[in-house]
């Protein structure tokens, strides 16, 4: 898209260009368009008029013209004492929306695209995701859900979205968050913690599911991409059931932060050396067993030379042996209960608030 900067778009959602209109007018009549005929156009997906469709990325699909309409409205009142001019400006761009929107209303076809795009929504960048959620966190009244992968939370992860925490404190909005153990051993969580009070209940599992966010069982929000720059706004109601099913069956199988860890009832094994025994059992390379526990994989090797050493294994296939006849294998049996594949693979990441 070189040379198809914002120089050449000098405008808002309120007045498109003649290309833009066309193309906006194009994708709302067939339901999508090729990201090809986005190119000459880039100010359609800068203002958020087209987004990537999640079962194609080679296509963009619209956004409703009734959601750009209501768009509009909120950035007009807050800029209204401003500027006369604009309000006239958006009302125009209104009556032009509305009269597009009533012509698609009368096609089932462009209707039913419409309604599918509402329900699964791809936020392309960073800031979309972090606009996405604060609109979420304003609209929360009752209960926001959480997991949150990986190891030690650092500081610069939970004062990322505290903000949006504390807000959501302000209205009595209760939240509950699952972890894994490892994020115990994280002076940033326990001070976060403390800072919300009764707000705020948080469990820890040895491994957890990928980032969920939910608010209020209406919208979620999960990973699109391996390093996150991508995110999926889901609002089908059968897709948030189900992560409210995943959600409450890992916190049921969760211990309480404020809880001790269970003693693994066997001399010299700890708790995360057993966790690590049952991957192992089940077939895991190092790699992986530390970055579902979210542990480096130095510790995490450190810790498998120790359960050889405590069981007295002088390989690793006899330590796999020696796990067996202990009853070490067993341990990862506890997410049984868990729907299977929420996420393709587990991986540790930072997450937002």
């Amino acid at each position: 898209m070189a040379g198809h900067g914002t120089d050449e778009h000098p405008h808002g959602a309120d007045r498109l260009c003649d290309a833009g209109d066309r193309v906006y007018s194009r994708a709302v009549r067939r339901g999508r368009v090729p990201r090809t005929d986005a190119e000459p156009v880039p100010c359609l997906l800068e203002l958020a008029l087209l987004h990537p469709d999640p079962d194609d990325m080679d296509w963009l699909v619209p956004t409703a013209p009734q959601e750009v309409m209501t768009r509009l409205l909120r950035g007009v009142y807050d800029e209204v004492s401003e500027s006369h001019r604009r309000v006239g400006s958006a009302v125009a761009a209104f009556e032009w929306y509305a009269g597009l929107g009533r012509r698609i209303q009368a096609s089932a076809m462009a209707s039913a695209s419409l309604e599918g795009g509402a329900a699964i929504r791809v936020l392309d960048g960073l800031s979309r995701i972090q606009a996405a959620m604060d609109d979420a966190t304003e609209a929360c009244t009752g209960e926001v859900l959480t997991v949150q992968p990986g190891g030690i939370r650092r500081e610069p992860e939970l004062t990322e979205g505290l903000h949006r925490a504390v807000a959501l404190r302000s209205r009595g909005v209760r939240m509950r968050d699952l972890y894994t153990h490892v994020a115990r051993h994280g002076q940033g969580l326990l001070n976060y913690l403390e800072l919300m009070g009764d707000a705020v209940e948080a469990r820890t599992l040895d491994e957890v599911v990928d980032r969920l966010i939910l608010f209020d069982r209406t919208v979620a929000f999960i990973p699109a991409n391996a390093d996150h720059t991508m995110a999926l706004e889901l609002r089908h109601p059968a897709l948030i059931e189900y992560f409210v099913t995943v959600f409450d069956r890992l916190w049921r199988l969760a211990i309480p932060v404020a809880a001790p860890l269970p003693d693994t009832g066997i001399e010299g094994i700890s708790h995360r050396e057993q966790s690590i025994a049952a991957l192992l059992a089940d077939g895991h390379q190092d790699a992986v067993i530390a970055e579902r526990l979210g542990i480096s994989v130095r510790t995490c090797r450190a810790h498998i030379a120790r359960l050889s050493e405590t069981l007295g294994a002088a390989s690793r296939t006899q330590l796999g042996v020696r796990i067996a006849q202990v009853g070490l294998d067993g341990a990862s049996s506890r997410l049984a209960d868990v729907p299977a594949q929420l996420t393709p693979a587990d991986r540790e990441s930072p997450t937002a608030r």
